[in-house]
């Protein structure tokens, strides 16, 4: 049985149902923003404002980043893992993927942190 030196446990049904909740999501998201938008009288930054005060939104702002976060993540290392493998790399993709994941990893921990900050005023 081969088991991936990434995978942490994950199953591809796993991978594949993450990224169909987080896309149901973020268009929910999108459309929610973009209705906002387009349906708002005096859009200005008052309103903006008076908008992201609501806790609500700020809640429904970090799953959306969280989902963003993930759908990145299991994209990216699906592409990773396909791009940076031994057959490619003559043997030495598994230390450049690695690289390459704490790298995209921490550019995720970096986006979740500067979110909550700029959500949550921490």
């Amino acid at each position: 049985m081969v088991k991936a030196v990434t995978g942490f446990g994950r199953s591809g049904l796993y991978d594949w149902f993450i990224q169909r909740v987080s896309a149901v999501v973020l268009v929910a998201y999108t459309l929610f923003i973009v209705g906002f938008i387009f349906l708002s009288k005096d859009f200005g930054y008052a309103s903006w404002s008076a908008l992201f005060e609501q806790r609500w939104v700020r809640v429904f702002s970090l799953v959306a980043l969280f989902s963003t976060i993930a759908h990145a993540w299991i994209g990216l290392w699906s592409v990773v893992t396909d791009y940076l493998t031994n057959r490619m790399m003559g043997g030495k993709a598994t230390v450049l993927r690695i690289l390459v994941e704490v790298l995209l990893g921490a550019v995720a921990v970096f986006y979740a942190v500067w979110g909550i900050e700029i959500l949550w005023g921490v």
